[in-house]
């Protein structure tokens, strides 16, 4: 059976594999943060060096260029809640430790 490889006193499979899809899904929404940020502030950076005549597009460009950084923080601020958050569900076992698991339980069945 597929489950026999799994100690039954930790989480189950399926449940081991939605962690590790959330947690990839947090890392995922860092990096659309950081891109959001980033363009944000290429467009406020190319209104001020190429519309560096017009005091609005120099303000616009300004108040991108500050907002590109809010938008960063924020991103971080969030990605760390997440990961806090999904830390206290449970710890995942290191490699080395699910192989021990794996060794011990397949000389206890034999």
């Amino acid at each position: 059976m597929a489950y026999s490889k799994f100690h039954p006193d930790d989480l189950i499979l399926r449940d081991l594999l939605a962690r590790d899809r959330t947690v990839l899904a947090n890392e995922r929404t860092l990096l659309a943060y950081i891109r959001t940020a980033v363009g944000i502030l290429f467009t406020g950076g190319t209104l001020i060096k190429f519309y560096h005549d017009i005091l609005h597009f120099v303000i616009l460009g300004a108040v991108l260029i500050f907002l590109s950084f809010v938008v960063a923080v924020l991103g971080g601020v969030r990605f760390f809640q997440v990961r806090g958050r999904l830390e206290t569900i449970e710890r995942i076992p290191e490699p080395h430790e699910m192989i021990q698991r794996q060794e011990k339980g397949a000389l206890e069945n034999v």
